[in-house]
């Protein structure tokens, strides 16, 4: 006659070691070569969690952490930028991108395959490359930073959609950021419930962040310590709503003269009419010496210069679903003030890390930052600045993203294959 079995409980023997780590999983991240504080982030916090990962970047994407890092190795698979390319070598480089990427992937050891960003050509990345990947016998999980970009910056086609239909279907997990991403994925393109991960936009840790003061940060930005300054940072595109933002800047400043602006941040290539119709809507008395624009590449030495000298960061969005500036903000202990769009009423505590307002309103854009220059928040900046640094390291940890991606990567590989 059979016995009956031990519960699994009695049955474990008492030296085995329940706290053993994790199975090392081998992990390809491909980055697009572009993005390195997310690149950064997300590598480095994996590493710690015994994930074994391959960074597919760019001189870009590079730094020494990517070389000096245990159980991390970079492959830059870009080649080297001519500084006066012709479009002929322009093309040349993508394709070489390309060659180096497919004969990649065709020996490299991980089955895991995590897209941060597509490359260059869309349509390939999101069908053709996607299938390779799949024939190859890769697991993809996929990061979709923005759900339809394009639907975002009026360029939707059915062409977009579909092809994102595609590429949304062949991942085997999908990483969101808020919750209305996902709802948009389930509704918009069909993808099953389950393969859908919501992860909180992470802190952006790959910025120096040196004992430089808030005073010095003013002083070499040429700004007073008594200045009210506010920063509009960032990549200057039409959907960030910069044209709202200067006259409720101008009616602030015919008021006030301690108010200044820095717009700071790098003008794409097709989005130079916008800088043209921002230039034009600046009216001259406050060009004088109350706005600083800097639209040029701000390199990462110089991020905390304008992150530190600001008093308050303005985000006066006419449609995102999540913006990693905020974060990059959070990151540096600074106030915000947003528009109420996609999910930032999610992520800013008002009175505590900063305040909505309507969007594409410049008197209530003006309202709210009057209502932030006259509350504690900014009396009591040094004590604001530590506790938005402290709110973002409990709810926006780099810790937190990489124990529910490893989690995503087990079920996709499932227990018998890691």
């Amino acid at each position: 006659m059979a016995t009956k079995e031990a519960p699994l409980s009695e049955r474990i023997s008492p030296e085995v070691n329940c706290s053993a780590p994790p199975v090392p999983i081998d992990v390809s991240l491909l980055t697009g070569g572009v993005d390195r504080p997310y690149a950064y982030g997300l590598a480095m916090a994996l590493v710690a969690k015994n994930v074994h990962v391959d960074v597919i970047g760019s001189d870009v994407v590079d730094s020494a952490e990517m070389h000096t890092t245990p159980n991390l190795k970079f492959f830059d698979l870009w080649p080297a930028r001519s500084m006066k390319a012709t479009s002929f070598v322009k093309v040349s480089r993508i394709l070489g991108h390309y060659r180096s990427l497919i004969c990649y992937a065709a020996v490299a050891r991980p089955r895991v395959f995590h897209i941060l960003w597509n490359s260059k050509i869309q349509l390939f990345d999101r069908t053709l490359l996607m299938l390779y990947y799949r024939v190859l016998g890769k697991r993809i999980a996929l990061t979709a930073h923005n759900v339809n970009q394009a639907r975002r910056d009026s360029r939707d086609t059915w062409l977009n959609r579909v092809t994102l239909r595609i590429q949304y279907h062949l991942a085997d997990h999908i990483f969101v950021h808020t919750q209305k991403m996902k709802n948009e994925l389930l509704k918009d393109f069909g993808v099953a419930d389950q393969s859908v991960t919501v992860i909180r936009h992470p802190i952006n840790n790959a910025f120096p962040d040196t004992g430089l003061t808030p005073t010095e940060a003013k002083s070499r930005l040429g700004l007073a310590e008594s200045d009210r300054t506010i920063l509009c940072f960032g990549k200057v595109k039409p959907y960030k709503g910069i044209e709202y933002l200067l006259p409720a800047f101008q009616k602030l400043a015919a008021e006030d003269g301690r108010y200044r602006l820095i717009i700071a941040g790098e003008v794409q290539k097709g989005n130079e009419k916008y800088l043209d119709s921002l230039l034009q809507a600046m009216p001259p008395e406050i060009q004088k010496g109350q706005v600083i624009l800097k639209t040029q590449f701000i390199p990462d030495e110089d991020m905390e210069v304008y992150l530190k000298a600001a008093d308050v960061l303005v985000l006066p969005y006419k449609d995102i679903f999540q913006s990693g500036v905020l974060f990059l903000g959070y990151s540096f202990g600074l106030p915000v003030i947003v528009t109420d769009v996609g999910s930032f009423r999610e992520e800013v505590v008002e009175g505590k890390t900063g305040y909505l307002c309507k969007p594409g309103d410049p008197t209530d854009l003006a309202r709210a930052i009057e209502t932030y220059f006259g509350s504690d928040l900014y009396r009591h900046m040094g004590a604001t600045r530590q506790r938005i640094k402290n709110h973002a390291d409990a709810h926006h940890s780099w810790h937190a993203v990489a124990d529910l991606t490893r989690r995503a990567y087990e079920g996709m590989l499932g227990n018998a294959n890691l």
